[in-house]
């Protein structure tokens, strides 16, 4: 993960040395797009909340999945997060929030109703050490530069790239040029980052509950389970994925180059030598 934000780093530098050396004054392009970024870091839990129809459940309302977050958050050395339960078949998971005092974690009731109590709690580890990790506000650093870029090269296509007295100064195509390649390049560093994610997250579960044989049963129940929803219903979850635990279109996704989630065959390996390694010294003894 730090090697790849390393990448995106350059990335974004050579990005910015070409600007400057055009002389765009791309000042308050930067502006717009911060603030358009800063919207969507301090909004974005809203808008998935709904997006999904979920809504925030009190203790009285889902008083098992408030115990089983409370345990796992006192384990986790975490603060409590919001707790939203979300009324849809998608059997499906996940977190939002810009830092660890302003999370919510959300369960779909058709999660809730597929796992059994040990593999929820492997995938609320899960969300939690998103959380712990502080993975959306990385995600939205992350893409900040992408976003400039792709707002140059919208600037370029719907205004030919400004006034005609700048029709023999190549600066600007090549200010394009250059957006172009580091949109394209950041988009699939970000889809790199997003896969080591979710092993970050497998691995914060199974060392938080203790099992990860239980999130890897749960990683299989829950894509198997995908298979039975009503694709209307897949496509209709599917903005969620970058969020989810197991993206909704499953089938055929999770070996794309574009996907943004790792093969499951991959999570599910890394998870039994983990498990491996936690019970060796128990068998030694």
């Amino acid at each position: 993960m730090g090697f790849t934000m390393f990448l995106l780093g350059l990335l974004y530098v050579g990005l910015v040395v070409a600007l400057l050396a055009a002389g765009t004054g791309a000042a308050l392009m930067l502006v717009i797009v911060g603030a358009l970024s800063l919207s969507q870091l301090f909004l974005s839990d809203k808008l998935a909340l709904s997006a999904m129809g979920a809504k925030e459940v009190s203790p009285e309302e889902a008083p098992g999945l408030h115990a089983m977050i409370e345990r796992l958050c006192i384990q986790a050395d975490l603060p409590k997060p919001k707790i939203a339960v979300a009324d849809t078949d998608v059997p499906n998971a996940f977190a939002m929030g810009r830092s660890q005092k302003s999370a919510t974690v959300c369960a779909t009731t058709g999660i809730m109703r597929i796992l059994s109590p040990q593999e929820l709690e492997g995938v609320m580890a899960h969300e939690l050490a998103h959380v712990k990790n502080r993975d959306v506000l990385i995600m939205t650093i992350a893409s900040f530069f992408a976003s400039v870029a792709a707002m140059i090269m919208q600037f370029g296509f719907f205004f030919g790239g400004g006034h005609s007295d700048d029709d023999d100064n190549p600066s600007f195509l090549v200010v394009l040029l250059v957006s172009a390649v580091v949109y394209v390049i950041s988009y699939f560093l970000m889809l790199t980052l997003s896969r080591y994610r979710e092993f970050s997250a497998d691995r914060g579960a199974a060392l938080v509950t203790g099992r990860p044989s239980a999130l890897s049963a749960a990683l299989m129940k829950i894509s198997g389970a995908m298979q039975q929803v009503p694709t209307q219903d897949l496509r209709e979850a599917e903005r969620m994925n970058a969020f989810f635990i197991i993206p909704a279109s499953v089938k055929g996704s999770l070996k794309s180059l574009f996907a943004t989630h790792p093969p499951m065959e991959k999570r599910i390996e890394r998870l039994s030598e983990l498990e491996a390694q936690l019970q060796r010294p128990a068998v030694a003894a």
